[in-house]
């Protein structure tokens, strides 16, 4: 095909920048070393380092191939891409960036799994299009998140700091070493804009982050979600909205009395926010409540509309829920049907209920009065741990969790 002198060259400057960044995610050596015929979809947030990834992919195997779904065009068929190239080059690993905006590319993936020896990696910065696309595709793909760096990632990365990961349970039971504790000293950099994989080479990542976020309301959300025009400044509103509110009280009730719009919509606007990870929605423990979530912000959005020390509690919550989804453990808020205080967040973990309430150095424990939980834990920055009382920033040097695969149905170990 006449296009594919382009992309081969395109694919080269793709192996280049791969072999210029030798550091790799701790995803990479889990990717690398599974066996099966399924292929791998990865979804994460714009800027996490998913196309970072395949680029390190591609200058580490020369079976593989780069491809970005920007540079194939419009109306773009996959199948007769994969087939040319694999049989013309002998390719026969597809790095397929940004799949999203590719047509009909479930149809096309299942083509390739059926009729070519050849296995597909593809990524995506909205979760919606490719778990929609897993669904349909039976057993062929597994599904693995990349997310912003951890904590633990971004001492790494940032420092050359290698921690061992923490134990959620040895966590509870104040089974830390003292290089964990002296971690905190370097959190308020990382919810700062550390933790953003960008910022890396930026001294100021916030612009690109805006920048980031233009992209994913004006290009990403309306790909998956048939949108009118007029709608895409009701999602600029919404975000600005949450980011210059406090945490308490914005769920899809609030957002559609300030925006004038029918909590439907309210519910669809952030669920898309959440697909492209943007927000999280936490929903309430319990069976008899109503059962709208409070919205929260991945860190550090808030910081786009209010200074830090304006957001300090909103944006510590916001690091909580990342931190809980990176360790793939699951929260609820806690919420009082007469409207009294209650702590922030459940957990179930094995059996266990635990109750957090996130706070700054002199919270006490008030919320906790007449609440039911095997254990009750304050986190809050810069204080001594105790079996009731543990530094925040610790939620960040737990074990990844988000490795945890989807099977809907891997590539070969790389040297």
């Amino acid at each position: 095909m006449s296009s594919f002198p382009r992309l081969l060259q395109l694919h080269e400057l793709a192996v280049a920048e791969g072999r210029r960044l030798p550091k790799r995610r701790e995803l990479f050596a889990r990717l690398a070393a599974q066996d099966g015929r399924h292929f791998i979809g990865i979804v994460g947030p714009r800027g996490a380092g998913k196309s970072v990834l395949l680029k390190q992919w591609a200058a580490a195997d020369e079976g593989a191939i780069y491809l970005s779904a920007d540079t194939l065009g419009p109306g773009a068929d996959l199948f007769a891409l994969v087939k040319g190239l694999a049989e013309i080059y002998r390719f026969r690993i597809f790095l397929v960036d940004e799949v999203h905006f590719l047509p009909d590319v479930t149809a096309a993936l299942k083509q390739i799994y059926d009729f070519l020896e050849v296995r597909v990696i593809f990524t995506s910065s909205v979760a919606v299009a490719l778990q929609s696309s897993a669904h349909d595709l039976a057993r062929r793909v597994r599904l693995h998140t990349l997310d912003y760096f951890s904590l633990r990632e971004y001492l790494s990365f940032r420092r050359g700091e290698e921690l061992p990961a923490l134990d959620f349970e040895a966590l509870l039971k104040l089974d830390f070493s003292p290089a964990h504790l002296r971690a905190g000293a370097h959190f308020a950099a990382y919810l700062a804009g550390g933790l953003l994989p960008f910022a890396l080479d930026e001294p100021d990542p916030l612009p690109l982050l805006a920048g980031t976020l233009d992209k994913i309301i004006e290009r990403d959300i309306p790909a998956t979600l048939r949108l009118h025009l007029d709608e895409i400044p009701i999602l600029r509103k919404l975000l600005a909205f949450i980011g210059r509110s406090g945490v308490d009280g914005i769920n899809y009730s609030s957002l559609a009395a300030n925006l004038g719009i029918t909590k439907y919509k309210a519910e669809q606007y952030s669920a898309a926010f959440e697909s492209a990870f943007v927000l999280r929605r936490i929903f309430p423990a319990g069976t008899n409540l109503l059962r709208e979530p409070k919205v929260l912000l991945v860190p550090p959005v808030r910081l786009l509309h209010r200074p830090p020390d304006e957001v300090a509690g909103g944006l510590r919550e916001d690091f909580f829920a990342l931190a809980m989804r990176q360790a793939n453990l699951d929260i609820h808020y806690l919420k009082s049907p007469r409207g009294g205080k209650t702590p922030d967040f459940l957990v179930d973990h094995h059996g266990q209920r635990i109750v957090f309430e996130i706070g700054g150095r002199g919270k006490g424990r008030s919320q906790f009065k007449n609440i039911t939980a095997d254990r009750k834990i304050v986190l809050a920055p810069d204080i001594q741990p105790a079996p009731d009382r543990l530094p925040l920033h610790l939620i960040g040097l737990l074990a990844d969790g988000t490795d945890k695969s989807r099977s809907v149905g891997a590539p070969p170990t790389i040297q």
